[in-house]
């Protein structure tokens, strides 16, 4: 399976008591797909899946993908560090009919790398789908090297993907080095994703794209392309909103964006999120207005 292009890792939007708002979801999922983009990832770091109980996931799952309706694919945020819940949330993607699972590599229990190798080959035992690796040293504490990706990928051939949100374009370009060039480069931080492109990468599991998804898509259509010109000024258009996105933790920040675009109803959170600081909201609003969002 090949996962080409701009997708989005989808804002949860949650009523004014904080539970989910179903009815504003369908109609954001629904927003996205008419702003033309590649793919739908639920439940993940943005999606504020750490405060949700596993029904509420597994709810989340579902309706992302009948929403979706085969017009997109849908990668289904359902990692932890526990190995059998992660096995339990892959179980209950499947079973939504979700076409592929973004798995975390386990948070505060650090596993060595032989650790990542069984962890990952639990889950493909008890659930078998493709798997896009997340790896993301800024949350988990844990970096997860070409070298230890490569044994991963040779022990478990369901992992066909990685979400690679380090940042760093020489550890992304060994990626490809080490897997292979038909293995999914994805990039999981949207500063970078137009040079993770240039290294052999496939797409981007974007933040940004929840407010911007023609811009995104747009921007990795042209790079496929070979509009090499358009896929800079989008980029470049998005520079200064990608930097807005991280005001402060994410999702706070686009989720606010959101409902200053009145695309959500409510820009409510679970703790220990908090909305967005009074001080920033102008600067968020300014960078929105420029780039042509509001």
């Amino acid at each position: 399976m090949e996962f080409r292009g701009a997708f989005t890792a989808l804002s949860t939007p949650f009523t004014a008591d904080g539970e989910i708002d179903e009815a504003n979801f369908r109609d954001f999922i629904e927003w996205q797909i008419e702003q033309g983009i590649d793919g739908l990832v639920p439940c993940g770091t943005t999606g504020e899946a750490a405060t949700m109980s596993h029904s509420e996931q597994g709810r989340i799952i579902k309706i992302a993908v009948e929403q979706a309706k085969g017009r997109v694919p849908v990668i289904a945020g359902a990692g932890s560090n526990s190995t059998k819940e992660a096995i339990e949330l892959t179980k209950m993607a499947k079973e939504a009919g979700a076409d592929a699972a973004l798995q975390i590599t386990p948070y505060y229990n650090k596993p060595t790398p032989g650790g990542l190798v069984e962890h990952f080959k639990a889950i493909a035992k008890e659930a078998s789908m493709p798997i896009v690796l997340y790896n993301v040293p800024g949350r988990t504490g844990l970096n997860c090297l070409p070298a230890h990706l490569k044994a991963i990928v040779d022990a478990v051939p369901e992992v066909v993907a990685i979400k690679e949100a380090t940042g760093n374009l020489s550890q992304a370009a060994q990626v490809i080095e080490e897997c292979g060039k038909n293995f999914n480069l994805m990039s999981g931080d949207d500063f970078t994703v137009l040079p993770l492109l240039a290294v052999g990468g496939c797409g981007v599991i974007s933040v940004t794209s929840n407010i911007m998804p023609a811009a995104m898509s747009n921007m990795c259509k042209a790079f496929f392309d070979k509009d090499h010109e358009k896929a800079i000024d989008l980029s470049l258009l998005m520079a200064p909103v990608n930097r807005a996105m991280f005001l402060e933790t994410n999702p706070i920040p686009v989720k606010t964006s959101l409902k200053m675009m009145g695309i959500f109803k409510e820009a409510t959170f679970r703790l220990p999120i908090v909305p967005l600081q009074e001080e920033n909201k102008p600067k968020l609003e300014a960078v929105l207005k420029t780039a042509g969002v509001l």
